[in-house]
């Protein structure tokens, strides 16, 4: 079985989870479901619901794609450990491409994750 954890900041907030709880409670169930989906069948989870983010310093990094009626989200994560998938960064997909600062914040969230797991 996959693990699923989410990114904290030092501050305690949980970006991914604050996300979720600001969805309306139908769109909260179907990306809850989709999470499910990931921690069920890990690695092997494929389009629609998952896919790698494109570009050679976003390496490793994959967006959890959900859909809800005509809305779009997206969870950003990657695979910690064997079977660990850390859940970094979400937001509401408003155009066809993923905006770099969406990414970035993503980035930003991966390496502050490490630094703190690597300091305990």
């Amino acid at each position: 079985m996959w693990q699923i954890e989410y990114y904290a900041k030092r501050n305690g907030t949980i970006p991914v989870l604050n996300f979720l709880l600001s969805l309306p409670p139908k769109f909260r169930a179907k990306a809850y479901v989709e999470i499910e989906l990931l921690k069920e069948h890990g690695i092997n989870l494929r389009e629609p619901y998952v896919k790698s983010v494109k570009g050679k310093q976003y390496k490793g990094l994959y967006q959890l794609r959900i859909r809800f009626g005509s809305d779009s989200s997206r969870i950003f994560y990657y695979l910690y450990h064997q079977n660990t998938f850390v859940l970094l960064h979400a937001f509401l997909k408003k155009s066809n491409s993923t905006p770099i600062v969406e990414l970035e914040k993503a980035m930003k969230n991966k390496t502050d994750y490490e630094m703190r797991c690597n300091d305990e």
